[in-house]
């Protein structure tokens, strides 16, 4: 009884002030810090993210986002604003430094992390089954911070860590009406203001998603209590015309600049054919987001059934029956919808962390049934093999697609399958979620070590640096064949030609420098001899487009005449 007043004591004094804000910030850098600037621009939305926003610094156009000479209409442009302002800080547009487009989804995720331990900390301490709300509060907030999904997002330049952020802090919001209206309290001007704020720059960064979630959740919550009444601490009318105001300069400046294109595009092209079928091939089926979770949620998959078991069993707590709408529903819909990538549940991870800190926080302890012991056995011996599969890539991709074995990589492994023991046999000891982050901590720092040095990956590294030590003459056109993915682009530079055969033909009919596949050079040779001109190669690189598993051969050649 004393141990546990002591360390009870010591919990209260370590979690006071601002000192928990400054750990988590800690645990964020840590994570997502190694392999920022040295991992090499990503195939293929993070490359296009980067050079539409690159093209929109060279241009001055904010409005009219383009790849080379292609709209890209499916995203709002408050993203590229981000990382427009990154790069204008800490970098250039001219060069080809991936890091300050990273930015943004850094210091979103991060943001999403702090905010999640605020909300937490108000949210546990409705529950009376939670003696230590801030312990529990900073244990859901790490659990976030370390999940496998959220560390990979908040290495790459696109919308959703910063939509993640977006989407804790109107979250958050609505939970604090919800909260204080079952206890009869009111929701303060300023939650209901932020909360709509929240919702707005969600939709300028990726459109409906999250006022979808808040939608769904309120609904679940007011059918579940047959209640509507809490939702006027929300104040629903002035608060969609607050972000009426906030969207309306955007919105009709973009549809003027795009000539009424932009909605039409996003809402009917994007989010309409991903709703109808599986868009672009990524189609998959039901419940493959509950079975992936277990390796983007990790570590924090390790407590997936007392999660949701707990969580079911105290649905009549406020807290818990908040969650749970947040969570299921979504969840249930996101299953159902054809096209599926693993980032889609990001924004549910929050809630996620929220049932699971909830469970380990909880007196009584994991009292599910049988069943539900035999899935938590099965969940574990899961969690186990994808801890072993995660500590075993350290050690096979630098074989594969690096220079051979990697001492970091290696080690790293040792230490993961060393720390993963311990939580793993004794997934709700108080030390456990303490250990999950450490084990994120250490696979995140070896993977930023290891990922660089996969050369034959970075097929366009690779190429830009043959082209680099290569230069085409001034003013004659450097074309690309055969290999046309976005991350090329950037790194070569707007002003590279992606072209066919018989357009690059024309386009070096004056001569220049060619990137050609294997896989095209016949083809290519054949419409240069019609004009009477011939390349000459000038080196070669090899590696694998991981984009669609193709092992390629890139060979510049300088073409002239005769």
């Amino acid at each position: 009884m004393r141990q546990d007043k002591t360390a009870a004591r010591r919990s209260r004094t370590w979690l006071s002030g601002v000192r928990p804000y400054a750990l988590l910030a800690g645990l964020c850098l840590l994570l997502y810090l190694p392999g920022i600037a040295s991992i090499p621009p990503l195939d293929r939305d993070e490359s296009r993210f980067a050079q539409a926003t690159r093209q929109m610094l060279q241009t001055g156009d904010f409005l009219d986002i383009r790849f080379q000479d292609e709209a890209r209409n499916n995203k709002p442009a408050g993203i590229y604003w981000l990382q427009a302002a990154a790069v204008s800080a800490f970098g250039s547009a001219e060069g080809t430094a991936i890091w300050p487009y990273r930015l943004p989804s850094l210091a979103g995720a991060t943001a999403a992390v702090l905010l999640a331990f605020g909300f937490g900390t108000v949210l546990f301490r409705t529950d009376p089954g939670i003696a230590e709300p801030r312990r529990a509060a900073f244990v859901a907030a790490a659990l976030l911070a370390s999940a496998l999904g959220v560390v990979a997002e908040a290495h790459i330049a696109k919308t959703d860590a910063v939509l993640l952020a977006a989407v804790m802090a109107g979250q958050g919001l609505l939970g604090l009406a919800y909260i204080r209206a079952r206890s009869g309290r009111p929701v303060p001007g300023w939650a209901a203001a932020g909360f709509w704020i929240a919702e707005a720059a969600a939709i300028l960064v990726k459109g409906p998603i999250a006022p979808g979630l808040a939608v769904v959740t309120a609904a679940t919550l007011s059918i579940a209590d047959r209640d509507l009444r809490w939702l006027r601490g929300i104040r629903p009318v002035p608060g969609i015309v607050l972000a009426a105001l906030v969207l309306a300069p955007w919105l009709i400046a973009i549809e003027h600049a795009t000539a009424g294109r932009f909605l039409a595009d996003s809402l009917g092209h994007d989010l309409l054919a991903k709703l109808l079928g599986p868009q672009e091939s990524h189609g998959a089926p039901p419940l493959s987001y509950l079975a992936s979770s277990l390796v983007t949620f990790w570590p924090g998959s390790l407590f997936l059934v007392p999660a949701l078991v707990q969580g079911w069993r105290r649905r009549d707590r406020v807290a818990a029956r908040f969650l749970l709408a947040w969570i299921v529903p979504a969840w249930v819909i996101l299953e159902l919808v054809p096209t599926k990538l693993p980032h889609y549940p990001l924004p549910l991870y929050p809630a996620l962390a929220f049932l699971a800190a909830g469970a380990l926080a909880d007196a009584g302890g994991f009292d599910g049934t049988r069943w539900a012991h035999r899935i938590d056995a099965v969940v574990r011996a899961l969690w186990g093999v994808t801890t072993a599969i995660l500590a075993a890539s350290l050690v096979v991709l630098p074989v594969r697609y690096g220079g051979g074995p990697s001492v970091v990589g290696t080690l790293a492994a040792a230490v993961l399958v060393v720390i993963a023991a311990f939580p793993c046999v004794r997934p709700r000891a108080r030390a456990a979620p303490g250990l999950l982050a450490a084990l994120a901590a250490v696979f995140a720092l070896a993977l930023g070590a290891v990922l660089p040095g996969l050369d034959r990956l970075w097929l366009s590294r690779s190429a830009a640096a043959l082209v680099a030590a290569h230069e085409p003459p001034a003013a004659t056109p450097l074309v690309a064949v055969g290999y046309d993915e976005p991350s090329l682009v950037f790194l070569l530079g707007t002003d590279v030609h992606l072209a066919g055969p018989g357009e690059a033909a024309a386009l070096l009919a004056e001569g220049g420098e060619v990137l050609v596949s294997d896989r095209q050079r016949p083809a290519l040779r054949q419409a240069l001899g019609a004009r009477g001109l011939a390349m000459r190669p000038l080196g070669n690189v090899r590696g694998i487009d991981y984009s669609n598993g193709r092992r390629l051969v890139l060979t510049l050649c300088q073409v002239t005449r005769g």
